[in-house]
């Protein structure tokens, strides 16, 4: 039997699952770990500026292609409070990540050693499990569980925490004969999808809410051809989004507070009968429960059981995989068709578009300072269907969602309910080294970016490109709009007058010296007509350079978005819809495969 260190074993393991790339900061309690690293070869490693920004490289990565899980290193204590954020994200948006942390020696954990600090208690509440291993010999088998637990049922993150002393400990291994555990996922059966149908079979208006359980189980084209044989309007959930093109004539819009679209909504309320699938009716989703519930019947169809019935008791719930239930309604339906009995949804999904052309909101402005919505026009013009788009939270982020469009699964790249600041740079590098050849753009407000840009550094070390938006207006913009309910404007502002740089104004920050400073190229706009040029020459400094490239566009000080802080029939629309004469909206680009 070969003998190795349990370190060199969990590394081992690693290459194994399928790992090839990580993210982290070494340390003295887990250089041992690295030294393991580095002695196998065949795990390409990231080295990050602060380990929380590799806990979201971790989970960009992790959530750019199917299959992948990303893995997140640090050193014991700080580091493992470091990585808290990454697992609360991770978990809140059913992403398998693995966190490895280092430890004191097992003697002395709980002695207040250096940096000792029970992260496996810490951890739990944000992890399917977290665990300290007290005894060598165990960790194959923990390293073994940890990705079982990862892929099974609803995906989530795992930490593992090493004591050094465990680490350096020499076990029996054999790597050759290592196998996976296979993962177990719920699925439906024949019978729970013929109801399911035949509810659905007896409504008028029905629609399919399809979430983020759709891409984890990567089932979207399966969900497209479901809603192609039965001519069912489609609402993707932020999550979702992607699932299918925003041009299909089956894509009724996305539905909320605040991500969403004004046909969106509008046609949800005209529904009858819901099928939810992969999703968990997130309240920035349905707002208050009893207009979004009003008036419809509700099937669900969730991986997690205890999913079903925890916002809402639907009519029927189904536990099952999103790719097994959707192989299921996909035969069920072929054979209702072939028989003549599905009915024609032509004219209520003909509705739907009538309202998708009615309801588009204003994107074109010409002033100076500019609005954020010319902004996102452009950014639909510059950035092609083939687009990954990288983004967490704020005024940027719902904005985006309002006016942007998405063509592909794995395309829309968002911390959906975390929402930590920061959150967008770790990503969208995670993004980029799992797809180099795709474009990847972030998009973030400047409070966002300012939270961790210290982790552009890594993007020109390890030579990742990709495109950064940066709409700045010198204000916590979504927060400043929530304080109006309170009549108050309160520790919110970020304007003040930059001594070295006196040009900018009250807008303070001077992102491109900063962004310079860390070895990327930046760009400043002013004017809303120079935006386009300003987006293709930001495409080929990353292509030339082969570093984070940032676009900051000076907005106007104060934008209100559409948006709602209680229900989706009352969403307040603070612009003119693209409807009003001369106000065009933003075509909607054909998906070109």
């Amino acid at each position: 039997m070969p003998r190795m260190t349990a370190a060199r074993a969990a590394v081992e393991i690693l290459k194994r699952e399928g790992v090839t790339n990580a993210f982290g900061v070494p340390g003295a309690a887990i250089n041992p770990f690295y030294a393991a690293l580095k002695g196998a070869g065949g795990i390409d490693h990231t080295l990050a500026r602060h380990v929380e920004g590799a806990s979201h490289m971790a989970e960009g990565y992790t959530r750019t292609r199917p299959g992948n899980i990303g893995v997140c290193i640090g050193t014991s204590g700080p580091a493992g409070t470091d990585m808290i954020t990454g697992l609360y994200s991770a978990i809140g948006d059913s992403i398998p990540i693995l966190c490895i942390t280092g430890q004191a020696p097992t003697a002395v954990i709980q002695k207040e050693d250096f940096q000792a600090v029970d992260i496996a208690a810490i951890a739990k509440p944000v992890a399917k499990a977290a665990t300290t291993v007290m005894e060598a010999a165990q960790v194959p088998g923990v390293f073994q569980q940890a990705f079982h637990l990862m892929r099974s049922g609803r995906p989530g993150p795992v930490l593992i925490d090493l004591p050094i002393d465990v680490q350096l400990t020499e076990i029996d291994f054999d790597p050759e004969t290592y196998e996976p555990l296979p993962a177990f996922k719920p699925a439906a059966t024949r019978a729970q999808v013929e109801k399911a149908l035949a509810l659905l079979n007896e409504s008028q208006r029905p629609l399919i809410v399809a979430g983020g359980g759709i891409i984890n189980a990567d089932a979207s084209e399966l969900l497209v051809e479901f809603a192609e044989l039965t001519g069912i309007p489609v609402v993707p959930t932020l999550m979702g989004w992607g699932i299918l093109a925003d041009d299909h004539e089956l894509n009724a819009g996305m539905v909320g507070l605040q991500t969403s679209h004004r046909y969106g909504n509008a046609n949800f309320l005209e529904s009858d009968f819901v099928l939810g699938i992969g999703n968990r009716w997130a309240n920035r989703h349905t707002g208050k429960l009893d207009v979004y519930t009003e008036g419809r019947k509700f099937v669900h169809v969730d991986i997690e059981p205890t999913q079903i019935g925890k916002i809402f008791a639907p009519d029927y719930g189904i536990a099952s995989d999103a790719k097994a239930a959707l192989e299921l309604f996909v035969e069920v339906a072929k054979e209702l068709k072939a028989a003549g009995r599905l009915p024609d949804r032509g004219d209520w999904a003909a509705t739907t578009q009538v309202r998708k052309a009615q309801l588009q909101r204003r994107t074109h402005f010409d002033d100076i300072p500019m609005k954020p919505q010319r902004v996102y026009e452009e950014m639909n013009k510059a950035f092609g269907p083939e687009t990954r788009y990288v983004t967490t939270i704020g005024l940027s982020q719902i904005a985006g969602a309002q006016m942007l469009h998405v063509y592909k699964p794995r395309h829309w790249i968002n911390c959906g309910q975390a929402g930590p600041l920061g959150w967008t740079i770790p990503a969208a590098l995670g993004v980029a080294t799992a797809d180099p050849e795709t474009p990847v753009v972030a998009l973030s407000g400047d409070y966002d970016f300012q939270f961790m840009l210290e982790e552009l550094a890594v993007g020109a070390q390890h030579k990742i490109p990709y495109v950064h938006v940066l709409v700045n207006n010198a204000y916590l913009g979504l927060i400043r709009q929530a304080q109006r309910n309170l009549d108050i404007n309160f520790q919110v502002n970020l304007e003040f007058e930059n001594i070295n740089a006196p040009e900018l104004g009250v807008y303070g920050v001077d992102h491109v010296k900063v962004v310079e400073g860390l070895g990327c190229k930046a760009l400043r706009v002013t004017d809303p007509s120079e935006l386009g040029a300003a987006f293709e020459e930001a495409k080929k400094l990353a292509a030339e350079y082969r570093v984070p490239v940032v676009v900051e566009a000076i907005l106007e000080r104060i934008t209100n978005i559409s948006m709602s802080g209680s229900d989706i029939a009352s969403v307040n629309e603070w612009e003119d819809i693209a409807t009003e004469p001369g106000h065009a909206p933003t075509a909607i680009k054909p998906l070109k495969v």
